[in-house]
Order: C-alpha cells, then sequence, then structure tokens
C-alpha cells in the first residue's frame, strides 16, 4: 500500500506529518480467486489473520452486516505467498 507523507503547513500543527493513503483500486475474493485458480474458500481460509497493513481491507454497505473482504495490489501479492506456501505444505489438498 502506496502511503504520501506530508508536511502539513499549518503553524499550529506542530508540523504534524500525515499520512494519505493512496491505495485506488481492490480485488475481490471472487476476483483473485479466478486469476489465480484457486476456490475462494481457499482463499479466505488462508487469509483469516491478515490485517490492512497485508493489504486486506473490510468493505461494508448498507446491507452487509459481515463486509466484503477485499484485497490491494500488496494484498494479492500476500495472497500469492500464503498459496505458495500452501501448495510446498500439503501439494495434494492444491
Amino acid at each position: 500500500m502506496e502511503l504520501e507523507t506530508r508536511k502539513t503547513a499549518d503553524p499550529t500543527s506542530g508540523g504534524l506529518i500525515m499520512q494519505r493513503n493512496k491505495v485506488h483500486h481492490i480485488y475481490t475474493v471472487e476476483r483473485v480467486a479466478r486469476d489465480l485458480g484457486v476456490s475462494e474458500e481457499l482463499i479466505q481460509d488462508l487469509t483469516l489473520g491478515l490485517e490492512p497493513e497485508d493489504g486486506v481491507i473490510w468493505v461494508y454497505g448498507a446491507n452487509d452486516d459481515d463486509g466484503i473482504l477485499v484485497f490491494t495490489d500488496e494484498g494479492i501479492e500476500e495472497v500469492e505467498l500464503l498459496l505458495e506456501e500452501h501448495h510446498r505444505v500439503s501439494p495434494s489438498k492444491a
């Protein structure tokens, strides 16, 4: 995830440094599963412990109590690493 660092021009802020999130697109589990040729369930199982810092985001709509799991580009890279490890450890379950 790209972050832009800015120093504020406001003298009352004490020169506070702020970061701005520059994520401009995300991918659903369905899209990532299709692109990587694996099941959605496998991706969801492998990514249970990932955090926003790993490139995962939960999106909530008006009628979504549970939300939808989506990935940034960095999140997809993390999924690919997790899949490599999964295939290495349990190749017959791929």
